[in-house]
């Protein structure tokens, strides 16, 4: 049956059909609809881990119990879980276990844009690439096969244009293998130096028999063309080459991005009068094309940043495409804001008002960066903001203490903020953390994670209570506000700066966007009464604008948070 998917739910379909049983990832874009996905199938077992790390053993644990397994991520998430992946590559598997890794080339939702084919090169595991949804969907089927016949995991490499981008795939049925006998083998399963020392030879000389696998593999195809121009490729770059060059591309399209084949390559290369490398981000494939001797256009044409595009190859490439048309006017930058009626608002700007220093971290409150709060200062990785205060005050003590906190996300917290409020409460720092605890995993599309009480299909779960937890780590002083009630959000945060003792507070109210949020009536403001001071512009809620002097509200964006009548001291805002 064929049916129009998007990359990441043609994937989803590829561990439906190959029996994969259990799917454990951590959500993050472009990666997360491929878990959404594959929990509509009530026969495979899918949850949302509290981290990257964690859900790679957990996968790694199913595959060793003998059933097929997969953990899903972005890029920045297999940071984390790198040390379970370069060692997972040593023992190998039981039954199949994949991991896909979405890459963000453009950083249209990340903090960094790393090539994930290196995690694949330094763990010495075999990665595949797809170029659309129906690769997508048959890759991660013989990804399984692949993981089982060479002993190892199988990463799959997406990005956001393949994850996010529809085509036609072909359905088929779920096949089950039989499930693979556990077996105890301490020599193979069990990292400790001895038996550790023992398996690198074994990775060494699986990679020797992928790489000879890789000559002949249905991942990598040639599809000759005109010979002038012979173009190297994987991915989307192999996409925009067939539309800039149409039926005439010369194309030699890899599939399987490591190890990359030697033959093969010289065999195209040969058959060409110029060699084409055409690859996002870092150089590769070019890199491999050179160390065989080859001489290749590459990255002295192509950038080493950002996504490419057709217009991109075919400017690069000298080749002249059809006059695009383009709008007569330049339409106004639209920068990334808080929802209106976010309940981060608040905090952020109280927080400004008293001029602290924030040490933020990743997910939708990042956004407390930007203009006019602009109430962050530093935002570095996942749980990075509670252990940077920790290490800000060691440096400054007094100097700092008493005007700098960091901020996190209640799931950011589970995802990593623990351990360093662990730290925290062990090496006694007067440090002052706000979780931001909206009830959910925002800025990924509203995810479940240990502190809502659901799992990834919404039924109860185990339950974290955040202020249990703070105070069996160590903290006494753990505070609870609205953060729409800005006078209270001062006093608590003035109170706890002031201490000379670690604290918590809990930044406590559900996103708005939540469908169990109800609504008030937007606020409506009393012209008469409105002075243009523009002091409400401040919070930068988008619901709010200045016209012809005097505030202004959207009332198809306000949600009567009432934040906004806080501000003014004339009282011009009201309800309807």
């Amino acid at each position: 049956m064929a049916e129009l998917m998007l990359g990441n739910k043609a994937l989803a379909r590829g561990l439906f059909e190959a029996g994969c049983s259990v799917v454990s990832s951590y959500p993050g874009t472009p990666s997360t609809e491929v878990t959404e996905e594959a929990a509509k199938y009530d026969e495979i077992y899918c949850e949302w881990a509290p981290n990257e790390k964690v859900a790679m053993e957990v996968a790694f644990g199913a595959c060793l119990a003998g059933k097929r397994s997969f953990c899903g991520m972005k890029h920045v998430g297999l940071n984390v879980a790198a040390d379970p992946l370069f060692t997972c590559s040593y023992t190998g598997v039981n039954a199949g276990m994949v991991i896909c890794v979405a890459d963000d080339a453009g950083m249209h939702s990340s903090q960094n844009e790393q090539d994930s084919r290196h995690h694949a090169i330094a763990s010495k595991i075999p990665m595949l690439e797809p170029s659309d949804s129906a690769e997508a969907c048959e890759f991660t089927k013989k990804a399984f096969e692949l993981s089982e016949e060479f002993d190892t995991p199988v990463i799959i490499k997406m990005c956001t244009r393949v994850a996010h981008s529809q085509s036609i795939v072909q359905t088929g049925e779920r096949i089950v293998p039989p499930v693979k006998q556990y077996e105890k083998n301490i020599a193979k399963y069990v990292m400790m130096p001895g038996n550790a020392i023992r398996r690198h030879p074994f990775v060494e000389e699986r990679m020797k028999k992928l790489a000879v696998y890789a000559e002949d593999c249905g991942f990598n195809r040639v599809e000759m063309g005109d010979t002038a121009i012979g173009i190297i490729t994987s991915s989307t770059s192999y996409q925009y080459a067939k539309e800039v060059f149409g039926e005439k591309a010369c194309i030699l399209k890899l599939g399987m991005v490591h190890p990359l084949p030697e033959r093969l390559i010289l065999d195209f290369a040969a058959k060409v009068d110029k060699l084409v490398i055409l690859e996002e981000l870092d150089p590769i494939i070019e890199n491999h094309c050179r160390a065989l001797g080859l001489t290749v256009t590459g990255k002295d044409v192509f950038p080493i940043t950002g996504e490419f595009s057709q217009s991109l190859v075919a400017q690069k490439l000298g080749v002249k495409l059809p006059q695009a048309k383009s709008l007569d006017e330049q339409l106004p930058n639209r920068p990334p804001v808080m929802c209106a009626g976010c309940p981060h608002r608040g905090l952020f700007y109280t927080l400004a008002k008293q001029k602290c220093t924030v040490l933020g971290d990743i997910g939708c409150y990042t956004l407390g960066a930007v203009a006019p709060l602009s109430a962050m200062d530093m935002t570095l990785c996942m749980g990075a903001s509670i252990s940077a205060v920790h290490g800000f005050n060691k440096a400054l003590g007094t100097q700092s203490e008493g005007r700098t906190v960091a901020v996190i996300g209640d799931s950011t917290f589970m995802h990593s903020g623990m351990t360093g409020l662990a730290n925290i409460a062990y090496n006694q720092s007067n440090s002052t953390v706000v979780i931001l605890d909206n009830s959910i995993t925002g800025m990924t599309g509203h995810q479940q994670n240990p502190t809502t009480g659901y799992n990834i299909k919404g039924d109860p779960a185990g339950k974290i209570d955040l202020e249990a937890l703070c105070r069996a780590m160590g903290f006494s002083r753990i505070k609870v506000v609205d953060p729409y009630d800005l006078a209270e959000c001062e006093r608590v945060l003035k109170e706890e700066l002031a201490v000379a003792e670690p604290s918590v507070i809990i930044s406590r109210r559900p996103c708005v966007l939540l469908k169990y949020v109800k609504c008030e009536k937007p606020v409506v403001v009393a012209q008469d009464k409105c002075k243009g001071c523009k002091a409400c512009m401040r919070l930068g809620c988008p619901a709010i604008s200045i016209r012809e002097g005097r505030a202004a509200i959207d009332a198809t964006l306000c949600v009567g948070c009432g934040v906004c009548a806080q501000l003014c001291k004339f009282g011009a805002f009201g309800e309807v």
